[in-house]
């Protein structure tokens, strides 16, 4: 696997994605590279200081930095020299040696921008979208889109489900992962529009073990493997479950401690192993389905240890050949996009 990183990208930049990279050597394989993308002095003076010599390091010199507060579309246009526009072109399947997949915890729009320009998209994909493993008691839950498109159509939403099932079944090992589209009800008459024109498309697709609406309190709930949404709901779902798991958590550990300082120190190593496993930062990134290629987008407030999981995600990414599965699937379902690629 040959995978570039942004270095710049993400609030804890470049420190916390530069020690991730390293102490992700450790779960490479001996002819897995690392493409390091950045200003090669911070780069060569951070291996330098902690004595880091891997010919599995490389360094792909990066000068211009997009910030989070820059406008996405315009920033990839007018920063050629940004980390996440070398880091796109460096996953082109036009680079002379592309990368197999390419990782950056920076601004989501400019990586979605950067990924669509350079990149391109898969044969017969209207829209990329980015697809977040979940965990629930029940199993994981792919939830997708979780922010690349936050006005999409129809026929977005239905591909997002074809990719994001695909997902599922190669990735995640779900032999028919049941798909459900995230409403405000479960009753046929509820819901926008766009809900229910999508619901009729996943239901009307062969091969599809769709289950209908899935409300926001039967998320963990295990009533369906993958969760299909807009991009806005979707970021919004994420961000509320991420808080909320920390802050459950945070109640706990308060009230058990101080009930009972004995029993807090009993209950202590149990309620680290479920936190650890609804831990966002040992997830890693999630993928942006879609694009010709491999692209991982990794939370913005990543740490090292989110760093080393993303790595880790993308060996499982890469050695599954996800987007082939995923442009079968949409062959053998195409029939179905005509009515559709007036809006595409």
């Amino acid at each position: 696997m040959r995978l570039a990183i942004d270095v710049m990208g993400g609030d804890h930049a470049p420190d916390a994605i530069l020690k991730g990279c390293v102490d992700a050597l450790p779960i490479l394989a001996p002819d897995d590279h690392l493409a390091l993308v950045g200003p090669p002095r911070i780069i060569e003076d951070y291996l330098h200081e902690r004595g880091v010599r891997d010919p599995r390091l490389s360094i792909e010199s990066a000068e211009q930095v997009i910030t989070m507060d820059d406008s996405p579309a315009k920033a990839v246009r007018a920063k050629p020299e940004s980390s996440i526009v070398k880091m796109a072109l460096l996953g082109s399947r036009k680079h002379e040696r592309p990368a197999d997949v390419v990782l950056s915890a920076g601004n989501t729009g400019a990586c979605v921008s950067a990924a669509i320009m350079h990149m391109k998209r898969l044969p017969g994909v209207h829209r990329p979208g980015i697809a977040v493993t979940i965990p629930a008691f029940h199993g994981p839950v792919v939830l997708c889109d979780a922010g690349a498109n936050p006005e999409p159509r129809p026929s977005h939403l239905w591909q997002y489900g074809l990719m994001a099932e695909t997902y599922s079944r190669v990735v995640l090992g779900i032999a028919s992962p049941r798909v459900g589209v995230m409403n405000i009800g479960a009753e046929e008459g509820k819901g926008s529009d766009l809900v229910r024109e999508t619901r009729d498309l996943l239901r009307k697709t062969p091969g599809m073990n769709f289950v209908g609406y899935v409300e926001g309190r039967d998320f963990f709930d295990g009533v369906a493997d993958v969760i299909v949404t807009d991009g806005f709901v979707g970021n919004t779902l994420l961000k509320m479950a991420e808080g909320l798991a920390k802050s459950l958590f945070t109640a706990i550990a308060h009230e058990v401690l101080a009930a009972d300082p004995e029993l807090a120190m009993q209950f202590e190593p149990i309620v680290k192993r479920i936190y650890t496993k609804n831990d966002y930062h040992e997830y890693g990134g999630a993928p942006l389905l879609g694009v010709n290629g491999g692209f991982f987008i990794a939370h913005g407030s990543s740490e090292a240890r989110t760093i080393r999981a993303a790595v880790r995600n993308c060996r499982d990414f890469v050695s599954s050949h996800v987007n082939e599965a995923i442009v079968a699937r949409l062959d053998e379902v195409a029939h179905l996009a005509e009515p559709q690629r007036e809006h595409a």
